[in-house]
């Protein structure tokens, strides 16, 4: 009489075992597909990072090489500019690198600079003078026991003055009252790292020479039409002065195009400060994923 009722609680243990096989079945593909994905991921990254860490190797190769090159000149025979092409891990490195002499230094140009290249970058001249005036306050100490006039021009906008040195380029978006298009337009002509109030002609960028009081002729060194004085386009001759080298800049700049074998491409722009034996260089600032600037020449007043 009781064998019907062992049969049913026989059946109903194997449906409980079949039940828990089942959910185990289902946690254990669970837990696989979420190891894959882990997994899958981690691969990524290692892919990623190890990506990064080339790239700072090639990078670093390519400072190197062109800090090397520049030591084996004499300090006053070093080249102004150059440029060479390496290969290393598969990859090719295109690197050229210039003295910052050929920027115009926001720390030590004169107010006259700084007016000028903002009028040759669209500025009006009136606008032009004030910007400059508001950079110079900007990187100026006040004098001890006077009225601070130009920390209360930056009151309305909750923050003050450096009133010291420019530390970064990117301070000339805080100067107050500079336009946002106008420090754009700017940028790749200014710099922190020349140290003198100085540029070279001979490398400087057509904006950057006629801002401080130099003209081009027919050709600008770049394969086109100079400027002319005035900031327009015109067949005047080089100034003789202007023409020679008038700064030099222990500090370079120095841009890298990464080709890797999987075609894949980077860019990345240093700036160095050539030392001593001991200290051959410095890195000043490292940028990677740096854009290209196509030259900027005059635009509509603004």
């Amino acid at each position: 009489m009781g064998a019907p009722g062992n049969i049913r609680r026989s059946s109903a243990n194997r449906g409980f075992v079949i039940v828990a096989v089942l959910w185990i079945l289902l946690a254990l593909s669970s837990l696989a597909i979420i190891f894959s994905a882990y997994l899958s991921a981690s691969v990524r990254a290692l892919a990623a990072n190890d990506m990064a860490l080339q790239t700072e190797a090639l990078v670093s190769a390519g400072l190197e090489l062109a800090a090397y090159q520049l030591a084996l000149s004499d300090e006053k025979a070093r080249p102004p500019r150059g440029a060479f092409q390496f290969r290393l891990d598969e990859s090719s490195v295109e690197v050229t690198f210039t003295s910052e002499a050929a920027r115009i230094d926001l720390n030590y140009a004169s107010k006259t600079t700084l007016a000028g290249l903002f009028t040759v970058l669209g500025a009006r001249k009136d606008a032009a003078t004030e910007y400059a005036d508001r950079v110079v306050g900007w990187r100026t100490r006040p004098t001890p026991g006077s009225e601070n006039v130009e920390a209360a021009r930056y009151n309305a906008l909750g923050y003050v003055p450096r009133q010291a040195l420019f530390t970064h380029v990117n301070e000339l978006a805080l100067v107050a009252g500079m336009p946002a298009a106008l420090v754009d337009r700017a940028l790749p002509f200014v710099t922190v790292f020349n140290g003198s109030p100085d540029v070279d002609p001979a490398i400087a960028a057509p904006e950057v020479v006629v801002a401080t009081g130099g003209s081009l002729g027919d050709q600008d060194g770049f394969g086109g039409r100079g400027l002319s004085s005035n900031g327009g386009f015109g067949t005047q001759a080089p100034n003789p002065q202007s023409a020679a080298s008038t700064a030099q800049s222990p500090c370079y700049r120095v841009a890298l195009t990464i080709r890797f074998r999987n075609g894949r491409r980077t860019t990345s722009e240093a700036v160095i400060a050539l030392g001593d034996k001991v200290e051959p260089y410095r890195v000043l600032s490292w940028q990677d994923d740096v854009e290209p600037r196509a030259p900027v020449l005059r635009r509509g007043r603004g």
